[in-house]
């Protein structure tokens, strides 16, 4: 009996912040962890941190062609309009450099996606105010204004690219055989408003699990995931 109340509540929630977006997508996301939600619910709402509700193609190329400043197909050879993924702030394709011999990964931001999300933290936020005159004794609004900070470093394509780089590089640097394959990134491909980073991949693998974020698309971010990553980094001195 309870299974199927969970099925059902699971699918409620699963509609109601699809619909919603923003902030609410974010915390169907963290809901769905097997350590915090019934069964149900985590095989319902797992499926939005890599197939949330996608940006339509279209869009996804005029912030393509508006951050890059050229057509996509003068930058693209190949370019898949079905996202690879998507998430809560951008969403992922796999496309090929005009010229290049390597896949590559497309992360493109939601449009939008920024202001609405801060948007549903500051009504948080103002919420968290008027229960703090409650006899709360725990400091709401602390803990709201640390998830503004935190959740807005998300929507830094440029910050999250720098911070791949040096987790890169340190892996490369300090261990034999890197346990884990981070993607390189292209940083002349790298906008804060727009554009990600790119990384040339060979053999692109599956890479869902790296993807955790999409849904309104302001910037873009290209990489993959490739063993020869490790050749190339050590071939070109990064």
């Amino acid at each position: 009996m309870w299974e199927r109340q969970h099925e059902f509540a699971a699918d409620k929630i699963y509609a109601m912040c699809s619909d919603l977006g923003g902030f609410f997508l974010k915390v169907a996301q963290v809901i769905g962890k097997p350590d915090l939600a019934p069964a149900a619910w985590v095989r319902r709402l797992v499926t939005l941190c890599d197939r949330a509700p996608a940006t339509p193609f279209d869009t996804v190329k005029l912030v393509l062609e508006k951050e890059l400043g050229r057509s996509i197909e003068d930058i693209f050879e190949r370019f898949d309009v079905e996202p690879l993924g998507s998430a809560s702030i951008a969403q992922v394709h796999r496309a090929r450099l005009k010229g290049g011999k390597s896949d590559i990964v497309v992360k493109v931001q939601h449009p939008g996606v920024q202001d609405l999300m801060m948007t549903d933290i500051y009504n948080l936020q103002a919420f968290a105010l008027y229960m703090q005159k409650t006899d709360i004794k725990f400091d709401l609004y602390s803990v709201t204004k640390e998830m503004e900070k935190q959740i807005g470093y998300e929507f830094d394509f440029k910050r999250e690219a720098n911070a791949m780089e040096r987790i890169r590089q340190f892996l490369y640097e300090n261990n034999k055989a890197s346990p884990v394959i981070v993607p390189r990134v292209l940083k002349d491909m790298v906008s804060r408003d727009g554009t990600g980073g790119l990384v040339k991949v060979p053999k692109l693998r599956a890479i869902s699990w790296w993807i955790r974020d999409t849904r309104n698309i302001d910037k873009l971010s290209l990489c993959g995931r490739s063993r020869e990553n490790e050749i190339e980094h050590n071939e070109q001195g990064e």
